[in-house]
C-alpha cells in the first residue's frame, strides 16, 4: 500500500476516534437516507444541502439516486482516495460538477465566496459539497449556513463538530470570514478551544 493511502485510512481512523465524543452534542443534522450513510462523514443539513468526504464510484450512483443535482468538490484531484474522472463521472450521472482546490493549510475567503456564488444563484438546486474527509467542507458548510441561511451559530457549530473541531488555521479562517460579513463566532455554546487533530 503506498505511503498517502496508509496515511489517509489512519487519517480517517483517527478522526472517528478522535471525534466520536462531539456526536453526543445536540444538532440540527437531518437522518440520513441508508443508500448515503457509508459515504464518509455524510451529513444532510437540509433537503437541498449536504456535506461529506470522498464518495466512490458507486456512492456517487447513489447520490444521483438520491436527487442530487449537483456536486463541490474542494479538495485537489491528486489526493490519494481522489477520482481523476470525477467531473466526468458525476455529468454522466446527470449532475452538475463544480472544483474549487482549497489548501488545506491555507484556504482563501475567496475559494468560499466562489463556491457560496454559485449555490446562492441556484439555492433550491439539491447539492452535496465534499472534500476527502468533509473538514474543509464542513467549515464551508458551517460558514454558509450562519451567513446566508440564517442558522443559529452554535446549532450550525454543533454540527460542524460532529465531524471535527476547527484547528488554528481553519478557527482563524472561519472568524475572518465571519468578521468580513459583520458577524461574530462567540456564542454561550459554541467552544472554540483548540483541540490536537490528525489533520
Amino acid at each position: 500500500m503506498k505511503w498517502g493511502a496508509l496515511m489517509y485510512r489512519r487519517l480517517i481512523s483517527l478522526t472517528a476516534a478522535v471525534f466520536i465524543g462531539a456526536t453526543s452534542v445536540t444538532h440540527a443534522v437531518e437522518p440520513t437516507d441508508p443508500s448515503l450513510a457509508d459515504i464518509i462523514n455524510f451529513r444532510q443539513y437540509s433537503p437541498t444541502f449536504a456535506s461529506a468526504g470522498q464518495p466512490t464510484r458507486e456512492q456517487f450512483a447513489a447520490i444521483a439516486e438520491n436527487g442530487f443535482e449537483r456536486i463541490v468538490y474542494i479538495a485537489f484531484s491528486n489526493n490519494p482516495n481522489a477520482l481523476p474522472d470525477a467531473d466526468q463521472l458525476v455529468k454522466g450521472l446527470g449532475m452538475e460538477y463544480m472544483h474549487i482546490p482549497v489548501t488545506f493549510n491555507n484556504p482563501l475567503a475567496s475559494d468560499f465566496y466562489a463556491f457560496a456564488d454559485s449555490l446562492r444563484r441556484d439555492g433550491d438546486k439539491k447539492t452535496l459539497l465534499h472534500c476527502q474527509v468533509n473538514a474543509r467542507a464542513s467549515a464551508f458548510s458551517f460558514l454558509y449556513r450562519v451567513i446566508y441561511e440564517g442558522v443559529d451559530m452554535a446549532e450550525a457549530k454543533a454540527d460542524m463538530n460532529t465531524v471535527w473541531q476547527p484547528n488554528e488555521v481553519w478557527r482563524d479562517f472561519i472568524f475572518a470570514v465571519l468578521a468580513e460579513n459583520g458577524l461574530s463566532p462567540e456564542c454561550e455554546e459554541c467552544d472554540w478551544a483548540l483541540r490536537e487533530n490528525t489533520f
